[in-house]
C-alpha cells in the first residue's frame, strides 16, 4: 500500500450544474446530496480505505486553495498540487507524475475526478484494488469502463476487446476504440453490441508506465514538467509551474495519451457511478416523489408537474404548475427554468451570461 497513490482532479468548475456550481465556489466543495460531506469529502474518504492519506494529492486551481485545506483537514499544503490557469487533464497528470516521482518512482497510481457520484463503495474500492494490483504488474494504462444502462449521449464510450488477457479477473479487456460522445442512434447501437462501455474518467498505471507514454505521445508536455526535477517540494516549485502553465498547451490525457497508446486495458465496472455532469444525471439519482419529481426545498408546492428536479433554497417558497421534464433551479441571485433535454445547452447559457451580464452571475 505504501507505494499506491492517489490524485484527484479537482480544479473544474462544473459549468453544466450551473447556477448552482460558480466559479468561486464549484460544485466539488458543496454537498450536493445532503449527506453532510461534500463531493470532494466523499471522494477522499472513498481513496482512504484503498491507500495512505498521505499519498492523496489533490490537483486544483490556486483560488481553490484554501477551500482545499478547509474541506480535507487531513492532508498537507504540499500534497494540493495548485495550477495557475486551467489546461485540462493531461497538464495536471503530468504535474503529478513529476511531483510523485520525487517521492517514491515505484507508485501505483489512481487519477480520479473529485466530484463523482459512487453508490456502491465496497465494489469500488475492491476494484481499484483489482486494477491497482494489474497496473503494478504490466505495462498497462487501465480505465474503469462504466456497464451503460441506457444510451446516453452525454459520455464518451470504450470498445473493449473480447479477449481474456488477465486471469485474476475476466472483467479487465484490451481497448478497441474510444468514441467522445455519439449521438442517440450510434449510442443505442453501442448499447446494443454489449461491447461498448462508459468511459468514467477513472485511470490506473504505474508511474513507469504513465511517463514513457507521455514521453511517446506527448513529448512537448512532458518535458516542460521535465525541467523542474529538483524544484518539486521545494520552495521554487510554485515560481516554476507558474512559468510552465504559461506555455503549456491545454490538451486531454484522453485525447493527448490514451487514445494514442497501443497499452490501455479497461476494467468493465457497475459500482453505481455517476459523473454528476449534468442536473439530468442528479436527477437520475435523487430520491422521487409519486409524479417522479426530484425536489430540494421545504417551501417547494407543484400542480400538475412531474419528470422535474428542482432546487430551491430552503426558505423560499415556490409554486409551480404545469411543467413536465423541466429543471428548474435558484441559486444566490440567479433562477434557472430549462427543459431537462437541453441541459447540454447550460454550458453555452452561461457563456452568454458571461458576456452579456458580467462575471458575477457566474
Amino acid at each position: 500500500m505504501d507505494n499506491y497513490y492517489c490524485v484527484i482532479m479537482a480544479g473544474g468548475v462544473g459549468s453544466r450544474f450551473w447556477p448552482m456550481s460558480k466559479t468561486v465556489h464549484p460544485k466539488q466543495f458543496m454537498d450536493v446530496l445532503g449527506t453532510g460531506k461534500t463531493l470532494i469529502q466523499l471522494t477522499f474518504d472513498r481513496f482512504t480505505k484503498i491507500l495512505p492519506a498521505k499519498n492523496i494529492y489533490i490537483v486544483t486551481n490556486e483560488i481553490y486553495r484554501d477551500l482545499v485545506l478547509e474541506q480535507l483537514p487531513e492532508i498537507s499544503e504540499n500534497q494540493v498540487l495548485c495550477e495557475p490557469s486551467r489546461r485540462n487533464t493531461a497538464p495536471c497528470i503530468a504535474y503529478a507524475n513529476y511531483k510523485i516521482k520525487e517521492e517514491n518512482e515505484e507508485a501505483v497510481i489512481v487519477v480520479a475526478p473529485s466530484d463523482h457520484i459512487i453508490l456502491k463503495e465496497e465494489e469500488f474500492v475492491n476494484d481499484v484494488k483489482t486494477a491497482m494490483e494489474a497496473a503494478s504488474q504490466k505495462d498497462w494504462l487501465i480505465t474503469m469502463g462504466i456497464r451503460p444502462s441506457r444510451p446516453d449521449t452525454g459520455y464518451g464510450y470504450i470498445q473493449r476487446e473480447c479477449d481474456d488477457i488477465y486471469p485474476k479477473d475476466n472483467r479487465l479487456h484490451k481497448v478497441k476504440t474510444f468514441t467522445e460522445k455519439p449521438n442517440l442512434e450510434i449510442a443505442k447501437s453501442f448499447l446494443a453490441s454489449g461491447d461498448f462501455l462508459w468511459n468514467s474518467g477513472i485511470f490506473i498505471w504505474s508511474l513507469k508506465s504513465i511517463m514513457a507514454a507521455f514521453d511517446k505521445h506527448l513529448k512537448d508536455v512532458n518535458h516542460l514538467f521535465e525541467k523542474g526535477i529538483g524544484k518539486y517540494n521545494t520552495p521554487g516549485e510554485t515560481a516554476f509551474i507558474k512559468e510552465t502553465y504559461a506555455v503549456c498547451k491545454n490538451i486531454s490525457i484522453d485525447y493527448g495519451v490514451m487514445e494514442k497508446s497501443e497499452n490501455v486495458y479497461v476494467l468493465s465496472v457497475d459500482f453505481g457511478w455517476s459523473d454528476l455532469g449534468t442536473w439530468g444525471s442528479l436527477y437520475t439519482i435523487r430520491q422521487k416523489d409519486e409524479n417522479e419529481n426530484a425536489v430540494v426545498g421545504d417551501n417547494v408546492m407543484l400542480y400538475d408537474t412531474k419528470d422535474c428536479i428542482v432546487h430551491m433554497p430552503q426558505d423560499k417558497l415556490v409554486v409551480l404548475q404545469g411543467l413536465e421534464d423541466y429543471i428548474v433551479v435558484e441559486q444566490d441571485d440567479v433562477l434557472l427554468v430549462c427543459r431537462k433535454v437541453d441541459e447540454q445547452k447550460i454550458r453555452q447559457f452561461v457563456t452568454d451570461v458571461k458576456i452579456e451580464k458580467g462575471e458575477r452571475f457566474v
